[in-house]
């Protein structure tokens, strides 16, 4: 190892620290040596007894690569003393002491084992990226160290790392900082039009026309971000088409063969200058030699989780700050560099300081279920640098328990712990072992890896259909049978589908194998019934994404979950009645899906058989105006199914019945509204508010609306037997209801004191008019009232009639509740104004002696 690179010169302060220390942490600049120098230089430690390092790396591509690096380092092969192991492949030996590996594995290896037995030091690398497998493989690691092997070493090291906090998680641990000589790097920026919402091709064109600009102005090998493979993948047809004199161009990004990765980071066997497009591994996992160019598009891509609807998206957004930085300092490692930035500098100070922890925003379903097969139900009782959230805990807890992985309680059944054995999402694990016990395994393993992997259709417009996945997989396949596979995919002869897509052969080579790997993991039964297509497999993956096609609405859809969601109305599985949807985004509104297959909804009994619901449900039809009645079959919140129900529950209908009645009260003009009320009803109601208030101690009903809506089922239920519709309550007689809530002497009460009618000093029965809050009306002409001296009295006396004394005509000519006082003064007034406009009425002088009449002249 040169003797010359910064963390050289720490590696005996590391090695004295970590005698000591349970923990340590090491701070180093990208391309310091912390990856390829540090673990070699540890495995002869007196402390590490023979024991084995394991080296943790986020990416596969930087994993494989370090070990190949170390190994060439040590004139070994990969496998000797130094090997590695990622998902679904492995380089060790019983010899191999130095061991890189995926953050993933790690888990898996401490499910399987743990105490880690053999193993005396864990190395984190590349901590500040903060990925949620990191995170969880410390918090495991913790949870051994403090509890089942004191002797076990942490050591993490970071190229920019908040040390402070971490050091206060790991009881105190010291820091070691390794300080790397870097060259001065000019940044210019180069404003683009990409805005807030970039389109692959426009950031492609951008950065390619920066890249030919950068060739043409600055000497040396030139290193370009960008977001994704898509991106990368049309910036090179760009440069492509017109190459630079003397150049060569090197894709970079995690799906490439590892032969294609090492070309990539490694100087040009010819001497020709380099273009590197890479993802945002190149920040920091990789060294790359012979930088002195970067030019950065300022995107990334990454997963975005929606706890709301239990969703994850890629979104393509802005780096941090600190990912800038890192990007521009590729260039500054063997000299003076330059960094082409295409953004405004004025949008630097918009930009994060640093990334967000994933584990703040990522599915944590994978996570709980690891927990849980620790035997932690409760994230809390693990020590963590960040906490994950509640809400993405409570999604990923009900969907853990949607897929039978943990019980009420959270703790891991049986098939949940068979779930996790498996290298794929909870989801896909469970399809897997279903669809093996259906004899349907390789069409499972197939869709698994569709699912896992990139997508195999090229263009943008896709099709959501993934029938359409595995028909593209079988014809590369069948051309892959009949010629030997070229090492670069791209001289391959173009397929295309039916529908005109592309197939990309690089995303098929890589789903395949994925999908080798799966099946030689799963085990295959002969199937015992009913096979299992693809749109059954999915919907055992994502049960709550069952989605039903809205009535008469191309394209709509709602999904068990109770979401909406859309497909676009070209997409031709638009007209579908049922799809399951394997991803869609989280949308405003609805999401929009990406990826489904179609769905016969009669699987469902058989896919789901403690899961549908039978029920009968009532409602009242407003524009029949009665209670119908219908059996419906649902999955979660869908209808799959609805018949006429023909004998429904009496005591169901009347429920609904007086639900009916309550809300017409509160939409009606008047209350109550789909009740019969007449004249008489509402005459008894007003009587008996009125009693009520006059004589509260009398124990009477309340009969107001407010109370009657309120209490229904106590007044008006019993009278229900029978009656389904609005034609049927008409019928009822509302007076007869409301008397029945009267004893016998309090009817007989209320017609005495209460009446309806008074009889006036004519002899003339004449009506009474009650109101509550008011007293009783008495309307009568005048002539009839001659001879009486005071007011008539109600309610034992206790009321005053209101009486609204007449013309002939008919019009009131006095309103009063003091008959005396009205004779004494105010009746020789009337007599005046009236006597000569109707001089065939009697207008005595004294009106108390005189005869009353309801004739125009009293009889002689």
């Amino acid at each position: 190892m040169p003797s010359t690179l910064p963390v050289h010169h720490v590696i005996p302060q590391l090695r004295r620290e970590l005698a000591r220390q349970a923990a340590v942490i090491l701070t180093a600049p990208p391309g310091s040596g912390k990856t390829t120098l540090v673990p070699p230089a540890l495995l002869d430690e007196p402390w590490l007894a023979g024991q084995k390092i394991l080296l943790l790396q986020p990416r596969r591509l930087a994993a494989r690569l370090a070990a190949t690096f170390m190994a060439q380092s040590r004139n070994e092969t990969v496998g000797q003393s130094i090997g590695y192991r990622v998902r679904f492949e492995s380089r060790v030996s019983a010899a191999t002491r130095l061991e890189v590996l995926t953050e993933g594995t790690l888990t898996r290896q401490l499910q399987s084992d743990p105490e880690l037995a053999g193993i005396g030091l864990v190395i984190f690398d590349e901590f500040h990226e903060r990925s949620l497998e990191a995170d969880l493989a410390l918090a495991l690691c913790r949870d051994v160290q403090q509890g089942l092997r004191p002797d076990l070493k942490i050591l993490l090291m970071s190229a920019t790392l908040d040390s402070e906090p971490l050091s206060a998680l790991l009881d105190q641990a010291p820091v070691i900082g390794a300080e790397g000589e870097s060259f001065p790097v000019s940044i210019e920026h180069l404003a683009t039009a990409a805005g807030s919402f970039p389109y692959p091709r426009e950031i492609a064109a951008q950065t390619a026309a920066a890249i030919r600009r950068a060739w043409r102005e600055h000497p040396g090998d030139i290193l370009a971000f960008l977001p994704g493979a898509g991106e990368i993948r049309l910036c090179h047809q760009l440069l492509s088409d017109n190459p630079p004199a003397a150049t060569t161009i090197y894709p970079l990004y995690g799906d490439l063969p590892l032969a294609a990765q090492a070309a990539a980071v490694q100087p040009d066997p010819g001497g020709r200058r380099r273009i590197i497009l890479a993802t945002s591994i190149a920040e920091t996992s990789l060294t790359i030699e012979g930088i002195h160019t970067v030019v950065d598009s300022g995107w990334q891509r990454r997963p975005r989780f929606d706890p709301n609807s239990g969703l994850s998206r890629l979104t393509t957004r802005r780096i941090s700050q600190a990912a800038a930085t890192q990007r521009t300092g590729r260039a500054g490692r063997l000299g003076p560099g330059h960094c082409l930035r295409l953004w405004h500098p004025g949008e630097e100070q918009g930009l994060l300081p640093f990334e967000p922890p994933e584990i703040l925003n990522a599915d944590l379903a994978p996570l709980l279920l690891e927990l849980a097969c620790w035997g932690v139900g409760n994230p809390a009782e693990l020590t963590w640098l960040d906490p994950p959230p509640p809400g993405p805990c409570a999604q990923a807890r009900e969907l853990l328990l949607a897929l039978g992985a943990v019980d009420q309680q959270g703790r891991v059944t049986p098939l949940g712990r068979l779930i996790n054995e498996l290298p794929v999402h909870p989801r896909l694990g469970l399809m897997l072992l279903k669809a093996a016990e259906a004899g349907a395994g390789e069409i499972a393993c197939d869709l698994a890896a569709l699912l896992s992997e990139r997508d195999l259709l090229k263009g943008q417009d896709k099709p959501a259909d993934l029938d359409e996945r595995l028909e593209a997989l079988r014809r590369w396949r069948q051309a892959s049978a009949r010629q030997t596979a070229a090492p670069d995919e791209r001289r391959r002869p173009r397929q295309t589908l039916a529908s005109g897509q592309e197939i990309d052969h690089a995303a098929c080579r890589r789903v395949d194998r994925t999908a080798s790997q799966l099946q030689r993991i799963i085990r295959h039964q002969e199937s015992r019934g009913p096979t299992l297509d693809s749109g059954e497999l999915l919907a055992l993956a994502y049960p709550d994404r069952i989605a039903r096609r809205r009535p008469g609405m191309r394209g709509k859809y709602k999904l068990s979950g109770g979401r909406g969601a859309t497909l676009p109305t070209g997409d031709r599985l638009a007209d579908q009645e049922y799809l399951a949807v394997a991803e869609l985004d989280a949308g405003r509104r609805e999401g929009r899906i990406f990826l489904a297959g179609a769905l016969n909804p009669a699987a469902l009994p058989r896919l789901f058989p403690e899961q549908l619901q039978n029920r009968e449900e009532l409602y009242w039809d407003r524009e029949a105006g009665a209670v119908k009645g219908q059996s419906v079959v649902c999955f979660k919140q869908l209808t799959l199914e609805v018949a006429p129900l023909a004998d429904p529950d009496p005591e169901a209908v009347r429920r609904v019945l007086l639900q009916a009645i309550k809300e017409s009260g509160e939409t009606g003009k008047n209350g109550l509204s789909l009740l019969p009320w007449n004249d008489r009803a509402r005459e008894l109601q007003a009587r008996l508010i009125c009693i009520g208030q006059w004589q509260p101690e009398g124990n009477w009903p309340r009969v107001d609306d407010q109370y009657l809506s309120q209490h229904l089922e106590q007044w008006l239920g019993p009278w229900l037997d029978g009656i389904k519709t609005a034609e049927q309550l008409r019928k009822l007689d509302l007076a007869a209801i409301l008397a029945a809530q009267l004893d016998y002497q309090q009817q007989r009460y209320l017609d005495r004191e209460v009446p309806t009618h008074l009889v006036v000093p004519s002899g003339s029965r004449r009506k009474l008019a009650y109101q509550p809050d008011r007293p009783p009306v008495l309307a009568v002409r005048l002539q009839e009232m001659f001879g009486l001296e005071d007011t008539p009295m109600i309610a034992q006396g206790r009321v005053p009639v209101l009486l609204h004394l007449l013309s002939p005509a008919g019009r009131p000519v006095q309103i009063t509740t003091d008959l005396r006082g009205f004779w004494d003064s105010g009746y020789h007034q009337v007599k005046k104004e009236l006597q000569g406009r109707y001089p065939k009425h009697h207008w005595p002088d004294d009106p108390r002696q005189a005869a009353p009449t309801a004739r125009a002249k009293p009889r002689g």
